[in-house]
């Protein structure tokens, strides 16, 4: 392993915890005294702070892999082993690396005789020491040579190792970044939720948390609730101020959110969900600006003139009908990006890694699975029969949350796009026709007509006439 930070160091210590022999290299010293202290009793584990002894350490071929910050650095740890390595040696790229990035890598790696994949790992600390989900994508044959050591290491649902091959080319990461956009949704879902608690309601951090605690412990149970949970709870050790009060409300991000909106609008395929969390995200950074524009145009704080348990329902359904459109966005760009890319991906065993071991997992995965097992080609998640019927069971929760919240001012604009996306999908004539005209009026774009074939152009001053092209 190279790269001895929190998850290299505790994927390589999961590693020697099922038996593997395991050598980490890091240039700071003090990473590569943590890994030996952190080391369970027993294990065969061994740190370096020079490349060349570490590398000659490892038996042929060579499996190594990088958990190392995306871009250059990641070049240039591979321009450090490249004088190193032997041909038929592993190269593995194990962190969040643009899929752009990772195919341009394979492709030049391949010509020096070496082996090379990208993989995305999701669990974070905890996850890499004790189970990841890992999306491994690139070389086969390089993966089939390591994929004993994935699967002891990966987290287990009911007997399954959460680690599959992905697909060719940068598939790994590529699933990984759409994993990464999921994530940015349901992440800014919550905090809208609790901007409703918090503003709408007058809830404190204990009604908050337990609110969250129920939640979790209902269809609605995840990762990410159960983590939030927890949160409405802490405060550091001497404080009774909980910390989550003196957190600024300014959210940072690593860009894959960023690249998972980019890619999508390159493959037409919308995903407004992913998109307005990447843009929320963005717009908590101008705090200055929010400040002064509150000034002018906030009278007075928002409250919901509602029954508090009634609406808490209504916003259990909410949140559960902008999950699932939630999932189903990103797996349609997966869907896409398996056809305009050519990566074969499988969504059913995409689905099943997800179940555990990573950031996004939930219970509502089960039921996605079930949906791909019954329709492995089904072209988007919400025509699955068992996604309809949730759907339709909680669309009068979500009408009522987005109507409500925009009335008292709050700004809910993920769950209210994710409705939006919802009444559009679900619209067989769309009024994009109207935009067609307005194209074909003003810049000749030309048009198409229902019921007959080929494209046409019309004069839309003076005398109309309809013209083909």
């Amino acid at each position: 392993m190279i790269g001895l930070g929190t998850m290299g160091r505790n994927l390589l210590l999961n590693m020697a915890d099922h038996g593997f022999a395991v050598a980490g290299y890091d240039k700071n010293p003090a990473q590569s005294v943590l890994l030996q202290q952190e080391a369970t009793p027993g294990t065969t584990v061994q740190g370096f702070t020079d490349i060349a002894p570490f590398v000659k350490s490892l038996k042929s071929p060579r499996a190594i892999m990088m958990l190392v910050p995306a871009g250059k650095i990641v070049d240039s740890v591979i321009a450090d082993l490249l004088p190193l390595l032997d041909q038929g040696d592993i190269i593995i790229d194990g962190g969040n690396s643009h899929f752009t990035d990772t195919a341009l890598r394979d492709a030049a790696l391949q010509e020096k005789g070496l082996h090379f994949f990208g993989m995305g790992i999701s669990g974070g600390e905890e996850g890499a020491r004790r189970g990841p989900s890992m999306m491994p994508g690139g070389d086969k044959e390089a993966y089939q040579y390591v994929k004993p050591i994935l699967d002891a290491v990966a987290a287990q649902v009911n007997g399954d190792p959460c680690v599959t091959y992905i697909g060719p080319g940068a598939a790994g990461h590529f699933v990984k970044m759409v994993h990464n956009g999921i994530e940015y949704a349901l992440m800014q879902l919550i905090a809208e939720t609790y901007e409703l608690m918090r503003k709408g309601l007058k809830l404190d951090n204990a009604a908050m948390g337990a609110v969250f605690t129920g939640w979790n412990e209902g269809r609605l149970q995840s990762f990410l609730i159960d983590i939030t949970k927890d949160i409405f709870a802490f405060h550091e050790p001497g404080q009774t101020e909980v910390l989550l009060d003196q957190i600024k409300d300014e959210a940072r991000a690593k860009g894959t959110g960023k690249w998972t909106s980019q890619v999508a609008m390159d493959l037409v395929t919308p995903i407004p969900a992913i998109d307005s969390a990447v843009s929320l995200r963005d717009l908590s950074k101008y705090k200055a600006l929010r400040v002064a524009a509150a000034g002018l145009y906030s009278n007075e704080l928002p409250t919901l003139n509602v029954d508090k348990d009634a609406f808490l329902a209504k916003l259990e359904q909410a949140f559960y009908f902008a999950m699932i459109t939630t999932y189903a966005q990103g797996m349609h760009l997966l869907a896409s990006a398996s056809t305009q890319m050519n990566y074969d991906l499988n969504l059913t065993e995409i689905t099943k890694i997800w179940r555990g071991g990573c950031i996004i997992r939930a219970a509502f995965l089960e039921t996605m699975l079930t949906a791909y097992r019954a329709n492995p080609t089904l072209e988007h998640l919400l025509l699955a029969p068992e996604v309809q019927s949730l759907i339709d069971e909680t669309q009068a929760g979500i009408r009522a949350v987005v109507a409500a919240g925009i009335t008292a001012g709050i700004a809910i604009p993920t769950y209210a796009t994710s409705l939006g996306y919802f009444d559009a999908l679900r619209t067989a004539n769309m009024p994009a026709n109207l935009i067609q005209a307005q194209r074909d009026y003003f810049g000749a774009h030309t048009y198409e007509l229902i019921g007959k074939e080929g494209v046409f152009h019309s004069q839309w001053q003076g005398d109309a006439t309809v013209m083909p092209e």
